[in-house]
């Protein structure tokens, strides 16, 4: 395959130590530069100290400017055959430009987790409703998806709520999961063993609303009770941009501490017997199971939690939304070591089966590169009636916005 020159805008640069999304966005990154693309990384964000250094790869960085006519000029010195946006909020902001410049360019959302299922389970969580997914976050994620011509989905569930509950065309979506190197035998060989792990650890970058109301779940409603049945021993919390409002939960003499950061997450993780989350809203593949299931560490935790990770497989731990139950199940795979390495063989199961990288790489290379675009825009009417009236509507905006900053 000749080398296809792809540009990717971020939301922001990838920070893979501090979240999945990063993480998520490095796979796709080595995923095109194995398959010999060309790519321009570009962002309107400023770098943070972990921002990923792509200065050992062949990824071309490029700063770039929100409503501002700079960004018209590098697609057409660029002219590239595909572009990805990294979230819905990006490609509003830059997809009408990218259409305009570029209109063979092959546009594909990578929605990293729906937002809008995320906030709608998020607001009926604090409101004790039922879950209202037609948000108006809802309407712009959809719309985005619509004018799209792929929208890369990382979740079944996920999926199927967009084809049926939305009505969106199978054909605009696109299943590929977290893209993992598989656990061999060398990789097991090397885990720490049960003996030889302590403690329970939670970790999850504090920007995520569901990461922070887990650690207080933990705080105020499975900790009180667990360590109770397992005096002596600690309840870790890692996780990047921990605030004075997580930091401030420690309390050593209840064994609760708060760490912070993990400069490694897998390696943090794999020196601890059981990681617990209790996730009570959110949507997408959670990393901190992968990151756990890659080092031979169980899990316990909720329905929301594990949802779209296992399909049919039994998970590495268990799932529980009972608050008593799941501190029952904790004591029990934190003491027993038969349970533990049981819930140990899944998770190797659960990785190895759903998400190596070689059952889903390849072919997904090959199915955007024999994608015959006039065809599949045809099909997908809605879209281009959606790019017509963005393309005005935006674009306008946009230009109102570039001539004030001038002034």
């Amino acid at each position: 395959m000749s080398a296809k020159k792809i540009l990717i805008i971020g939301l922001v640069w990838p920070e893979p130590t501090s979240s999945a999304a990063g993480t998520r966005m490095i796979q796709l990154v080595d995923l095109f530069l194995r398959k010999g693309f060309n790519i321009t990384f570009a962002s309107a964000a400023s770098k943070s100290d972990f921002s990923y250094d792509f200065s050992e790869t062949e990824v071309i960085e490029q700063q770039i400017k929100l409503n501002d006519e700079s960004f018209n000029l590098l697609l057409k010195t660029l002219n590239p055959e595909i572009v990805l946006f990294d979230r819905f909020m990006v490609e509003e902001q830059y997809g009408w430009r990218v259409q305009q410049e570029c209109p063979e360019a092959l546009r594909i959302l990578d929605t990293e987790d729906l937002h809008f299922l995320r906030s709608a389970r998020q607001q009926s969580d604090k409101t004790q409703s039922p879950v209202d997914l037609f948000s108006d976050t809802a309407k712009r994620e959809m719309a985005a998806i619509l004018r799209c011509d792929l929208s890369l989905i990382i979740s079944e569930v996920e999926i199927k709520i967009l084809e049926e509950t939305f009505n969106i065309e199978p054909a605009l979506l696109y299943y590929l999961p977290f893209l993992e190197n598989e656990i061999r035998s060398e990789n097991i060989s090397n885990w720490l063993p049960f003996e030889a792990r302590t403690d329970f650890i939670f970790i999850g970058n504090f920007l995520h609303e569901p990461n922070w109301n887990s650690v207080q779940v933990l705080k105020t409603k499975i900790w009180p009770l667990l360590r109770k049945k397992l005096p002596g021993v600690n309840m870790n919390i890692y996780g990047a941009y921990a605030s004075q409002k997580v930091l401030q939960l420690e309390n050593r003499q209840e064994r609760f501490f708060v760490k912070g950061r993990a400069i490694n997450a897998q390696e943090t993780i794999s020196k601890h017997k059981v990681l617990l989350a209790p996730i009570q809203f959110g949507a997408g593949v959670k990393g901190k199971f992968i990151d756990a299931m890659q080092v031979g560490t169980p899990s316990v935790t909720t329905l929301v939690g594990a949802e779209a990770m296992k399909g049919n497989l039994e998970w590495n731990g268990f799932v529980e939304d009972d608050f008593v139950v799941f501190v029952d199940r904790a004591a029990m795979l934190y003491q027993d070591k038969s349970a533990w390495h049981n819930a140990q063989k899944n998770g190797i199961r659960i990785i190895n089966e759903r998400y190596a990288s070689s059952n889903f790489a390849d072919k997904f290379v090959a199915d955007i590169d024999k994608l015959d675009l006039k065809s599949h825009r045809r099909k997908n009417f809605i879209g281009q009636i959606l790019n017509h009236h963005t393309l005005q509507s935006t674009r306008y905006m946009s230009l109102w916005i570039e001539e004030k900053n001038k002034k």
